[in-house]
C-alpha cells in the first residue's frame, strides 16, 4: 500500500484487520488524527477498515474541507435539537462554500436564534465530543427515528436503504448518514452561521415547508475572515440592491415573479449592449433575424421539447382551435427558416443571429433577481454548415466569444469541453467527429481548457465558457453546442457538390448567454460603476450658483451634440450634497462650474474614484471622453 501524508509518501505492508485510525497511529503516534482519508480516489471515514492500494490522509485541502463542513452541519443540527426540542430535521450536506441543514419548525428562526445556535455550537465544539460511526439493523434505526418523531429520516430510510443503516453519533445526537466525518467536534473551530431561508422538502413545492440554515466553516480563522470579507464585498455588489439604488431595473408583483422591467437607465445600458452586439455580428458575417414569441405546439413536438423539456415550459394556450406555446428556445424557428427554400453547399455556412426573448418556467424558490428569471432575451445564433466547415466555425466562434467578453471587461475565464453523456441521440461516430472538431478548434485557439466527461447535452457535445468576475466568482455565459438532433428531426438538408442531399451540421451558440443574466453579472462585476462607454449617465453638470445655470445649459447642449450622455443638476441644493449624490449614482464625471470657470470657459472636473483633477476646457473634455468611448476604455 502506498500512503501519502502531505508531501511524504511511504510504502507499507498490512496484515490483519485494522482501521485507518490504527494505521495512522502506527505511522504518526504523536500527531492528531487527520479529518479523513482518500482511498484510491474516494474520500472515506478515518474509522473505516483499511483497504485499497493508494491512501492519502487528509489534513487540509478541498476534500478535507468538505468533510469538515459536513461535520459542521451535524453540529448545527445537534445545537438546534438541544435548543428547540421537537424540531424535525431534514438533510445537511456540505456545499461549495459551506454547509446547510433543513429544519421543520412552526416558529421561524430569527437572527437572534442564529446567534444562540452558533453559541451552542461553539460550546459543543469546545467539549471535543467524539463522533462515532455505528451500523444499525434497519429495524433499530426505524424504531429510533420513529420514537424521535423524525419523519423525514424515516422517509429516507424507506427510500434509500434495504439492509443495515449507517448512523453517526455525537453525544445525544444521532443522524442517518454515510459520512465521512471528522473524529470529534473539537475539529470544528472556525465557523459562522450566515442566514436562514425557506426551502421545500426534497425541493418539491408540493411537499413540506422547511427552514434552511446556511453556514460556512474553515480550518483557520484567517480563511474564515477572508471569506466573510468576501461575502461583505459581494453584498455591496449585489445587483438586486444596486439595481434599485441606481434605478436600473424592477421586478414587480403586479407583473409577476421572474419578469424584468428595464427602467430607463437600465434601458440605456441594454441598448448599448444590443447595438454593440449587432454591429459585431454583422462584421463577422451573421445576419440578424427575428422570430415570434409563440408558435403552434406542433413545432415543439417536432423539436422534441415536449418530450425533453416540458416541465420547464409554460402551459399551452388555445385560440381558434389552435394550441400555441410560449417559446422556451429560438432554435426551431431558425430551423424552419432554413427549410423554407432549397439550400446548396455554396450557401453554407449560414449564420443567423437573434436577440430572441424566451420564456421558461423556473420554480419560485430558485428565482434570483436578473440571474434566474422566467422571461429573458438570449443572444442566440445558429450556424448551419458542412462537416468540413464545422471546425473553422467553432474556432471563429471561440475567438468571437473571447473578444466580446474581453470588451465587457472579462478576461479571466474557464473553458470546458463537455463530451457524450449516457443518453444521447445520433451515432457514436457522429459524436466522435463532433467532439474531435471541438477539441481541434480548442487546441488551435491556444486557449486552456478542461474536458468534462459525460456532461454534453443529449443532442451533441459542447464548449462552455465560465467567466470570472472581480471577486473570482465564476458565471456560465458563453456556450457552443453541436446539434445532431434538430436537423434530423426537421429533416433539413442541403444539396452537396455531388448533387445529393446532405444533413447540415447545426451549431448553437450564445456569447453573453442572456441579456438579463449578463447585465446582472456586469452590475456585480463593476459594483454598479460601469465603464464610461456603458454608463447610463456619463457626466453630470453641477453649477455652484443660480448665476451659472445659463453656462451649465450651454455645456449640456455641447455634450449632447457630441452624443455624450449628460444630466444637469440645477436644483437649489448645496454643492457638497450634489457631489455626494452624483458619487452615489456612480457617475463617471462631475463637471463643477462657478463664476471663475464660466469666466475662463472651463470646468472643474471631478472623476469617479479620483476626486478633483483640476480645470479643463470644454472641447478638450469632449475630445477626451469621445476617445475613451470609442476605445471602450475601462480607465476614466
Amino acid at each position: 500500500m502506498r500512503i501519502k501524508i502531505g508531501e511524504m509518501e511511504i510504502e507499507k505492508q498490512l496484515s490483519g484487520k485494522k482501521t485507518f485510525i490504527d494505521l495512522w497511529r502506527e505511522i504518526e503516534p504523536d500527531s492528531p488524527l487527520p479529518v479523513g482519508v482518500k482511498v484510491d480516489g474516494e474520500v472515506k471515514d478515518i474509522r473505516d477498515e483499511v483497504g485499497g492500494s493508494e491512501v492519502e490522509f487528509l489534513k487540509d485541502g478541498p476534500d478535507a474541507l468538505m468533510v469538515l463542513r459536513h461535520s459542521a452541519s451535524h453540529l448545527l443540527a445537534q445545537a438546534v435539537l438541544q435548543l428547540y426540542p421537537g424540531t424535525r430535521i431534514g438533510v445537511g450536506p456540505a456545499i461549495e462554500n459551506g454547509f446547510y441543514y433543513d429544519f421543520q419548525r412552526e416558529e421561524p428562526f430569527t437572527p437572534e436564534d442564529l446567534e444562540k445556535i452558533e453559541k451552542r455550537m461553539r460550546e459543543l465544539a469546545e467539549k471535543d465530543i467524539e463522533i462515532r460511526r455505528e451500523i444499525w439493523p434497519r429495524d433499530k434505526a426505524i424504531k429510533f427515528f420513529k420514537e424521535k418523531d423524525q419523519i423525514f429520516k424515516l422517509e429516507l430510510i424507506e427510500e434509500k436503504t434495504r439492509g443495515d443503516i449507517s448512523v453517526y453519533i455525537q453525544d445525544d445526537f444521532v443522524d442517518l448518514c454515510r459520512g465521512p466525518h471528522v473524529p470529534s467536534t473539537g475539529y470544528i473551530k472556525h465557523f459562522k452561521l450566515l442566514s436562514v431561508s425557506a426551502a421545500y422538502w426534497k425541493g418539491d413545492e408540493s411537499r413540506e415547508s422547511m427552514q434552511r440554515i446556511y453556514g460556512t466553516a474553515f480550518f483557520t480563522e484567517e480563511e474564515l475572515n477572508e471569506y466573510l470579507n468576501f461575502l461583505e464585498e459581494a453584498k455591496k455588489r449585489d445587483h438586486r440592491r444596486l439595481g434599485k439604488e441606481l434605478e436600473l431595473f424592477l421586478i414587480s408583483e403586479d407583473i409577476g415573479p421572474g419578469l424584468i422591467l428595464w427602467l430607463p437607465k437600465g434601458g440605456v445600458v441594454r441598448n448599448i449592449m444590443e447595438n454593440y452586439w449587432r454591429d459585431e455580428h454583422r462584421k463577422r458575417g451573421y445576419e440578424i433575424v427575428f422570430t415570434p414569441h409563440v408558435a403552434d405546439i406542433g413545432l415543439w413536438g417536432t423539436s422534441g421539447h415536449l418530450d425533453f423539456y416540458r416541465e420547464n415550459m409554460f402551459p399551452p394556450m388555445v385560440k381558434d382551435n389552435v394550441t400555441y406555446q410560449l417559446k422556451p428556445m429560438n432554435c426551431p424557428f431558425h430551423i424552419v427558416m432554413f427549410k423554407s427554400k432549397l439550400r446548396s453547399y455554396k450557401d453554407l455556412p449560414i449564420r443567423w443571429a437573434e436577440l430572441g426573448t424566451v420564456y421558461r418556467y423556473e420554480r419560485s424558490g430558485v428565482l434570483h433577481g436578473l440571474l434566474r428569471v422566467r422571461g429573458f432575451t438570449q443572444d442566440d445564433a445558429h450556424i448551419f454548415c458542412t462537416p468540413d466547415q464545422m471546425e473553422d466555425e467553432i474556432l471563429s466562434t471561440l475567438y468571437f466569444a473571447r473578444d466580446m467578453l474581453s470588451t465587457f471587461g472579462f478576461r479571466d475565464y474557464e473553458i470546458y469541453l463537455s463530451t457524450r453523456p449516457e443518453k444521447f441521440v445520433g451515432t457514436p461516430e457522429m459524436w466522435d467527429r463532433a467532439e474531435a472538431a471541438l477539441k481541434r478548434a480548442l487546441d488551435r485557439s491556444g486557449l486552456p481548457y478542461e474536458v468534462d466527461p459525460g456532461e454534453g447535452v443529449f443532442y451533441g457535445p459542447k464548449i462552455d465558457i465560465k467567466i470570472k468576475d472581480v471577486l473570482g466568482r465564476t458565471w456560465q455565459c458563453s456556450t457552443i453546442q453541436v446539434d445532431f438532433n434538430l436537423p434530423e428531426r426537421f429533416q433539413i438538408y442541403y444539396v452537396g457538390e455531388d448533387g445529393k442531399h446532405h444533413t447540415p451540421i447545426m451549431i448553437h451558440r450564445a456569447l453573453l448567454g442572456s441579456l438579463e443574466r449578463f447585465f446582472g453579472v456586469l452590475i456585480e462585476h463593476y459594483g454598479g460603476a460601469f465603464p464610461l462607454w456603458l454608463a447610463p449617465v456619463q457626466a453630470r453638470i453641477i453649477p455652484i450658483t443660480d448665476r451659472n445655470h445659463s453656462y451649465a445649459r450651454t455645456i449640456e447642449e455641447k455634450l449632447k451634440e457630441n452624443n455624450i450622455r449628460v444630466e444637469n443638476d440645477l436644483r437649489n441644493e448645496k454643492l457638497g450634497y450634489k457631489i455626494r449624490e452624483a458619487q452615489l449614482q456612480k457617475i463617471p464625471y462631475m463637471l463643477i462650474i462657478g463664476d471663475r470657470e464660466e469666466k475662463e470657459g472651463k470646468i472643474a472636473l471631478r472623476v469617479r474614484g479620483k476626486g478633483d483633477v483640476g480645470k479643463i476646457g470644454i472641447e478638450e473634455f469632449i475630445s477626451m471622453v469621445k476617445e475613451k468611448i470609442i476605445n471602450k476604455s475601462e480607465e476614466l
